[in-house]
């Protein structure tokens, strides 16, 4: 079916892996469906939240945890009515385990950390994971670590390969604390706050009247 011309453009939801070292472009993955709803919650860093030290009350000590929670899904049924072979023959199994995989260390390292321990090595620094940044939009573009991830699939094809899932995901933002300034992942979050303090400027003032009150006394 032709779209319609003046239909706007989806833009989906989704991850994209880079170096942490780089920031070379290593995956994006896009979300099938956009979620309905994303949940975020950012805890406050003051200094001295509990000290009842009121010179300290009103500082801050550096840039909120910010949480993310989003749930998504996948369908592979438009996949099997245009006899999609990766979808005849897997099911969802791909694109799950594309998920998946960003929440386990590779093999590979294992099976290095696993030699080197065996030939006596006492402490092994676990290598690098590629750095997920979370893309909603051209305004939100920030680096994240997931903290969880949740599958539930709910129906399967006669060799009982997933056909339909939701996805629960959490994501915990990595802030400078987290990455440094120098670092890629740095330099994007810092990009993040500087969007956000440009749109918060751009948001319209209210009025005294507006609160109920004529002033401050």
């Amino acid at each position: 079916m032709t779209a319609f011309p003046d239909s706007p453009r989806l833009v989906r939801g989704g991850l994209v892996l880079v170096d942490p070292a780089t920031g070379a472009v290593l995956r994006l993955i896009a979300l099938q469906y956009n979620p309905d709803s994303v949940q975020r919650s950012l805890q406050v860093r003051g200094v001295g939240q509990d000290s009842g030290d009121h010179l300290e009350a009103l500082r801050l000590k550096g840039p909120p945890i910010e949480t993310i929670k989003l749930e998504a899904e996948l369908d592979a049924s438009d996949a099997l009515e245009n006899n999609d072979s990766q979808a005849v023959q897997l099911g969802l199994h791909a694109q799950l385990a594309a998920l998946e995989v960003l929440v386990y260390p590779a093999s590979s390292q294992l099976s290095a950390a696993n030699g080197a321990a065996a030939s006596g090595t006492l402490e092994i620094a676990p290598a690098l994971a590629p750095l997920p940044l979370f893309v909603f939009g051209s305004r939100r573009i920030v680096p994240v670590r997931i903290t969880e991830l949740s599958v539930t699939e709910e129906a399967f094809d006669p060799g009982l390969n997933p056909l339909r899932a939701k996805l629960s995901l959490g994501l915990r933002v990595l802030s400078v604390d987290d990455l440094g300034f120098d670092a890629k992942g740095g330099g994007l979050f810092m990009t993040y706050l500087q969007g956000k303090e440009q749109l918060a400027r751009q948001a319209r003032g209210a009025s005294f009247a507006q609160l109920g009150i004529s002033g401050i006394p």
